[in-house]
C-alpha cells in the first residue's frame, strides 16, 4: 500500500525496536509528524534541539541502542550539534534525522540549507541524506547498523522534505543481528601470560556496550585474580564501588595517589576505554611510549588501540566479550601483587574522607548523605563543572546503569539525561547534580518534564559563578575576574513557575527533609543549594586558588 515517506520512515524505525524518539518540530519533517500521530512510536516534544539531542543520546547510553531524535534543517541540526559531539566523544549509539530542503532547491543556498556531510563528517560515524523515497528503509537500518557496528557513534542522516512527502511503496527491512565475534582462546591466554608476569598490574575500564552482566564479570574477574580495577571518566557505575578490587576513578580531578598508581604500574589492562587524555592525565601520567609498562588494550574499534599510545597486545573485542572469556579460564593461586592492590583501595578509602568546604551547605555532605541513603539502583546524572568532582570523589556507586554523565565534558548534559531516565524508568530514583551555570543552559526542559509526566530531582549547587573556569582564572590570573560571574534566578521559584516542585537549602541540615519533600512531589523538583562563595572545589576554596595563582606569578 503506498504511503508518504514520513510514516514509512516511522514505521522502519518502530520495525528496529524504537519506542521513543525525541524532538524539536520543523516544517521540513512535516510528513514525519504526520507518520508518529496514531503510531505505536511515543514523541517526546522539546523546547531545544539540544535537549532533544541530549536526551536521545542518554537513551542510547541507557540502552545499549541507537537513540533517535528528528531536528529540523539549519539552525535545529547545529542546535543539535552538542549531543553529535557527546555521542562521538561517549562512543554512545545515536541517530539524528534532519530535515533538509527539497531536492529541487539544494545548492542554491536556499532557506536553511546546510551541507551535512561537511558540517558533521569530523563528528558522525556516517552522514548520508536520502534521495529516494522507496530507499528510506535501507538507509535507516544501515544508519542503525553503523550507529551500533565496532566503536558506537552518532549518525546523521537528511532527509529532504520531497522525499517524506512522496508516496512510494517501499518494503520494511527487519533489525539485522549485530556480529558477535569470539574471542580466540590464544588471545584470553596471552591476557592471562603478560598480566602474570606484572608486579604492579592495574585494569582500567570504560568504554562503551556495557551490561550489568558485564559489571558483574568485571567484578568476579578482578577478585579471582585480585586485581586493582580502576575505572574512567563517568563510567563509575561499571563496578560496585564497595568492591575490594576497586581502587577509583581516573577522571578529572582524580585522586593523586591514584595518579601516582597508573604512572607506577608496569602492566594496564585497558578493557573497552579508549584511555585518551583525562584517564591519561593529559597524556602525562601514562605518555605515548609508555616506558616501562606492557600495554594490552582491549577494544571494538580496531583502528583505535596503538592511535597513540604504544601498545603490547592489541584486541579487538568488546569489554564484555573479552571479560566473559576471562572469567571462564582458570583462576591463579596467590598472585605476588596482593600488597599493591591492598594499598590501592587504602589510598580509595582515604580519598572518601571529606575535605570540608566552607558554608552552612557543604556539597561534600550533600552528596555523602546521598550515596548513603538513595537507592542503590538510583540514576545520578550530571553536566560538567566543579561541583560534579563531588559526586566523583564522594558518591559510591553500586549498580551498572545508575550513573549518566558526559565523558567530552559537556555542560547543560544532566538535566536532558534525567528526563530521559525519568521517562525510562518512572519507578526508579533520579536525580540530578547540576552548577548554576549549567543547570541554566537546558533548565527550558522542565516545560518538556512536566508536559511528558518525568519527574526527576535536580539539585543545583549555586554559587553564582562558573565555577571550574574561575577557578583556573584564580590559578593563573589571580584577582583579575572577567567573565565568571553569573546574575541567577530563584532556581525554586522558576521550578514552581513551569508547574514543578521548589525549594532552597541555606542549612545542610535542612536538606534531608527537602529531598524527601521533592520526592514525594511526584512532578519534576528543584532543590537550590545556598553555597559559600568562597566553597570552589573539592580541594580548593577561591581564597587558595587565588594565593596559589599569586605565587606562580
Amino acid at each position: 500500500m503506498a504511503r508518504h515517506g514520513g510514516r514509512v520512515l516511522v514505521e522502519q524505525v518502530h520495525a528496529l525496536g524504537v519506542e521513543r524518539v525525541f524532538s524539536v518540530p520543523g516544517e521540513s519533517f512535516l510528513a514525519v509528524l504526520d507518520g508518529l500521530h496514531g503510531s505505536d512510536v511515543e514523541n517526546v516534544v522539546c523546547r531545544h534541539e539540544g535537549g532533544a539531542a541530549m536526551m536521545a543520546e542518554a537513551t542510547g547510553k541507557m540502552t545499549g541502542r541507537p537513540g533517535v531524535v528528528f531536528v529540523t534543517r539549519g539552525p535545529g541540526a547545529t542546535n543539535a550539534s552538542s549531543a553529535i559531539h557527546v555521542a562521538r566523544q561517549d562512543s554512545t549509539p545515536l541517530v539524528m534525522f534532519v530535515g533538509q530542503v527539497a531536492r529541487a532547491h539544494r545548492d542554491r543556498e536556499a532557506f536553511q540549507e546546510l551541507d551535512y556531510r561537511a558540517v558533521f563528517g569530523s563528528m558522525a560515524k556516517w552522514v548520508a541524506e536520502v534521495d529516494q523515497s522507496e530507499r528510506l528503509p535501507e538507509y535507516v537500518a544501515r544508519a542503525f547498523r553503523v550507529a551500533q557496528s565496532g566503536r558506537p557513534g552518532p549518525v546523521v542522516l537528511a532527509l529532504p522534505e520531497d522525499v517524506l512527502s512522496a508516496p512510494c511503496h517501499a518494503t520494511l527491512l527487519p533489525a539485522s543481528p549485530r556480529p558477535a565475534p569470539a574471542v580466540a582462546a590464544a588471545r584470553v591466554a596471552e591476557v592471562l601470560d603478560m598480566l602474570s608476569r606484572a608486579a604492579r598490574p592495574l585494569v582500567v575500564a570504560g568504554g562503551p556496550g556495557w551490561s550489568a552482566q558485564a559489571a558483574a564479570d568485571l567484578e568476579r574477574f578482578a577478585a579471582a585474580h585480585d586485581l586493582p580495577v580502576a575505572l574512567t571518566f563517568r563510567r563509575q557505575d561499571y563496578m560496585d564501588n564497595g568492591a575490594e578490587q576497586y581502587v577509583g576513578d581516573l577522571g578529572v580531578g582524580m585522586n593523586p595517589a591514584l595518579a601516582e598508581r597508573l604512572k607506577a604500574a608496569d602492566c594496564l589492562l585497558l578493557l573497552g576505554t579508549c584511555f585518551g587524555d583525562v584517564p591519561s592525565g593529559g597524556y602525562a601520567l601514562v605518555t605515548p611510549e609508555a616506558q616501562g609498562k606492557q600495554i594490552i588494550h582491549v577494544h571494538p574499534g580496531p583502528d583505535l588501540p596503538g592511535s597513540w599510545l604504544r601498545t603490547d597486545l592489541a584486541v579487538c573485542a568488546t569489554a564484555p566479550e573479552m571479560l566473559r572469556a576471562l572469567c571462564a579460564a582458570n583462576a591463579p593461586g596467590d598472585v605476588p601483587w596482593g600488597d599493591w592492590r591492598r594499598a590501592a583501595r587504602a589510598d580509595y578509602e582515604a580519598w572518601q574522607a571529606p575535605k570540608e568546604t566552607p558554608g552552612a551547605v557543604k556539597m561534600e555532605q550533600v552528596v555523602r548523605w546521598l550515596s548513603d541513603n538513595l537507592p542503590e539502583d538510583a540514576i545520578v546524572t550530571n553536566g560538567a563543572g566543579n561541583y560534579a568532582a563531588f559526586v566523583h570523589r564522594y558518591f559510591r556507586f553500586r549498580r551498572f546503569g545508575t550513573q549518566l554523565a558526559p565523558t567530552s565534558g559537556s555542560m547543560g548534559y544532566g538535566f536532558p539525561a534525567a528526563v530521559a531516565a525519568a521517562l525510562r524508568h518512572p519507578g526508579r530514583t533520579v536525580v540530578c547534580m547540576a552548577g548554576d551555570g549549567d543547570f541554566q543552559m537546558t533548565l527550558n526542559e522542565m516545560s518538556t518534564a512536566v508536559q511528558h509526566g518525568a519527574a526527576p530531582v535536580v539539585i543545583v549547587a549555586n554559587n553564582g559563578r562558573y565555577g571550574t573556569i574561575r577557578m583556573h582564572q584564580e590559578r593563573t590570573y589571580p584577582a583579575r575576574i572577567s567573565g565568571t560571574d553569573l546574575a541567577n534566578p530563584d532556581f525554586a521559584a522558576l521550578a514552581r513557575a513551569y508547574g514543578g516542585h521548589g525549594e532552597v537549602v541555606q542549612d545542610g541540615a535542612d536538606f534531608p527533609a527537602a529531598f524527601a519533600r521533592a520526592q514525594a512531589a511526584g512532578v519534576v523538583a528543584v532543590i537550590e543549594l545556598r553555597l559559600d562563595g568562597e566553597a570552589l572545589s573539592t580541594g580548593l576554596t577561591l581564597s587558595e586558588a587565588r594565593r596559589l595563582g599569586k605565587g606562580r606569578r
